[in-house]
Formats: C-alpha cells, structure tokens, sequence
C-alpha cells in the first residue's frame, strides 16, 4: 500500500541526533482540542489478526480483532483532513513509548513531522475505551527524514502521562525484538479503511530482501500502516515481542494481500536507544 501514509508538517522536539525542532506548542498543545467526537468519526485512514496457522502455500485473510489492548488508531491532522495509521505500545525504561511506521508520523525527504497527533488504543467505532493520549516528542531516524529510506521506515513517539500515568502502566506492553531473524509466526494487527475495528492475522513472515520482511495475508490496506508484528505471542498475558511493523518497501506494501516491513537490525535498535534515552 504505497499509500499508506499521512501527510503534513508539524515542529516537535527530537532528541538523539534525529532531526529536532521545538514546536509553537508542542505537539500536545492543540491536540485534544482539535480530536471532537466528530471528527474521530470522520477520520479517513492511510494506506497501510488471529487464525489457526495457514497451511504452506495459503494465504490466510485477516479478520475483526476481538480486542487490541496495547495496539490503537494513530490519528493526525494536516490541510487534507484527519487521518490515522496504527500504532502500539512498546516496552520502554519511561514506560511512555508507542511504535509505529515512520511515514506515520514524519513525511521524509525534509518534509518534516506530522501535526496534530494522537493516540487512541483499543479504539473500535469512535470508542476511547483507554482515553486520549498525546506526544511529547517523535523520533524517526535522519535516513527516514532526509531521504525516506524504506529501510528505516519505523518511528517512535513518546507519550505524556495522562491522568498521571505513563500508557504502559495502564496497558501494559510487548517487548521489542532486533535481529529476529526472516521467518517468524507473528500475528498482525491493525485499523484498516474498510472498518472502525481492528483486524488480526496470523501467519509467517519471509524474506523479501535483506533489509525488508514480507508478510501475506488479506485485508491489511489503508490505516494499517505501523501495525506490529508480534512473535510468541502468549494468548494468557497477551503479549509478545515485535519484530516489524507494516511499512519500509512500498511503505507498506501495494495490495492488501502482501504487507512488508523494515528489518529491525542494529539502526533501528539504534533509534530505539535513541528514544529511550531521555
């Protein structure tokens, strides 16, 4: 879904050498303001399960989660309407840490960070089961911002409290794998177009390139950008460890059926170090 992205500007603080610059608020300042019941409702979503293991050769089709407790709707706003990705709680030092895919969150090639951001998890039908959270920075890696290099199509946003909790106190969170190896069972979840609940699949990846994981199954199009992929998923605690999000080649992929994301090597652990650092 080469589409799968948003689109617009917005000034926030970056630290660890990303590109950083001090918002007019920062990206919390209108925020809240702007996200009415409304316009949650009318939000149009970006390009971008779970099921028994396919059989080899079968492409499995994603269908509506029951619940997503640590995954949500990445909302933003720019001059052509609001629109969201998915985003997901990451296990962190702060416990305040979302991933997502970069063309979520910054436009690449100097476009800059996108405005208005906000995260809703569990959100299902204009439903804020765990409330409203808002940035208190975004990261992505200088290769995503100046160049939009696929390969490094995986963005963090670090979340202010709320109500005097950090998210993953209140949600708990997966952990975050690098260097994972090209074939894994994961199971993928995220908010598509066509819907205003989560889907899951599962099904394993493959090795598109060295720096770019492939992942088939059905019905992963607009707004499932940054949907994680988790491995060893525990059905009692209902968390893993994620090893990709949808994006990098095609950001995303050019079909619903066929999903892709950047390898998680030593950059992306990088940006990761970066983000947890202060």
């Amino acid at each position: 879904m080469s589409g799968r992205w948003l689109g617009a500007v917005v000034a926030v603080i970056v630290a660890g050498g990303c590109s950083t610059a001090p918002g007019a608020g920062s990206p919390a300042s209108a925020a809240d303001g702007y996200w009415n019941s409304a316009r949650l409702a009318g939000a149009q979503p970006l390009y971008g399960g779970p099921r028994v293991v396919p059989l080899p050769g079968q492409t499995p089709s994603a269908h509506t989660a029951a619940g997503a407790l640590r995954v949500g709707a990445l909302f933003e706003h720019d001059a052509s309407g609001g629109h969201y990705c998915t985003a997901s709680v990451v296990a962190s030092p702060g416990e305040n840490l979302l991933i997502t895919a970069a063309h979520c969150i910054n436009g690449g090639d100097g476009a800059g960070y996108k405005s208005d951001i906000v995260f809703i998890p569990g959100y299902r039908d204009g439903s804020e089961p765990y409330g409203v959270w808002t940035p208190q920075r975004l990261l992505v890696a200088p290769r995503w911002a100046d160049s939009a290099d696929p390969d490094f199509d995986v963005g963090f946003v670090v979340l202010e409290p709320r109500d005097g909790e950090n998210i993953q106190q209140v949600l708990g969170a997966n952990q975050l794998g690098f260097n994972a190896g090209y074939r894994n069972l994961v199971r993928v979840t995220g908010y598509p177009s066509s819907d205003g609940a989560p889907i899951t699949c599962v099904n394993w990846t493959s090795q598109q390139s060295t720096t770019q994981l492939r992942f088939d199954c059905g019905g992963y199009a607009d707004g499932t950008s940054g949907s994680p992929w988790v491995t060893r998923f525990d059905p009692r605690s209902r968390t893993g460890t994620i090893v990709g999000v949808i994006g990098g080649y095609q950001e995303g992929g050019d079909t619903p059926s066929v999903s892709y994301s950047a390898y998680f090597g030593s950059g992306i652990q990088q940006l990761y170090r970066q983000a947890t650092a202060g």
